[in-house]
């Protein structure tokens, strides 16, 4: 009878640490979460998300030059243009996997990527057509 009452109370004290072990579980887990619409969890519009995603045509006239913004991709698709670099380097071609510098041909259907903000883009030598993705500007 002794043996039996012993064993009821490990089985009770067995339920009672596994509760107090998941409930503590639970409670890490939990503060690990953003709560929504936080900086760790922001809500953003669909308008928003295809605005980054979407490549723009961009027509430059000669001596025209288009500034990229870190991360920005740009891709000549007619005409002619030059590279603009700063004094930490030119464009990544992915395309041809190099990095090209001030004065080079951009390459016709190759995709550059700005990795910077620091000025670096292209200058239009005659009438071209660019597809880009990501902020710019157009001097």
């Amino acid at each position: 009878m002794a043996s039996k009452k012993r064993l009821m109370v490990y089985a009770v004290l067995l339920i009672v640490a596994g509760a107090v072990l998941g409930w503590l579980g639970k409670g890490f887990a939990a503060s690990d979460m953003p709560l929504p619409g936080s900086e760790g969890d922001p809500l953003v519009t669909r308008a928003y998300v295809d605005s980054k995603l979407k490549m723009r045509v961009v027509e430059l006239a000669p001596g025209q030059i288009l500034k990229g913004y870190s991360g920005t991709e740009i891709i000549l698709r007619g005409g002619q243009a030059t590279v603009i670099d700063s004094e930490l380097g030119g464009l990544c071609d992915v395309t041809g996997g190099v990095d090209l510098r001030g004065g080079e041909a951009v390459p016709s259907n190759h995709l550059l990527i700005v990795p910077r903000d620091d000025g670096r883009g292209i200058k239009a030598v005659s009438a071209a057509i660019a597809m880009v993705r990501g902020d710019f500007t157009i001097e």
